[in-house]
């Protein structure tokens, strides 16, 4: 597994070269995300999506 900043390097070295800084912030918040989720879900953070859908319709 690589390390986080491995991993933003390589997800910035995938954009084009006109990608603008905001475009690169956005794609960093969305790897950091997925990185957190799949962390939660290892760790069995996780919910189903009737537990979900029973936390919506409580609202």
């Amino acid at each position: 597994m690589q390390t986080a900043k491995q991993d933003a390097i390589n997800t910035i070295q995938q954009l084009p070269d006109n990608a603008d800084t905001e475009e690169m912030i956005y794609r960093l918040y969305v790897l950091e995300n997925i990185r957190r989720g799949q962390q939660d879900a290892a760790e069995g953070k996780t919910q189903t999506a009737e537990e979900v859908l029973k936390d919506i319709q409580s609202c």
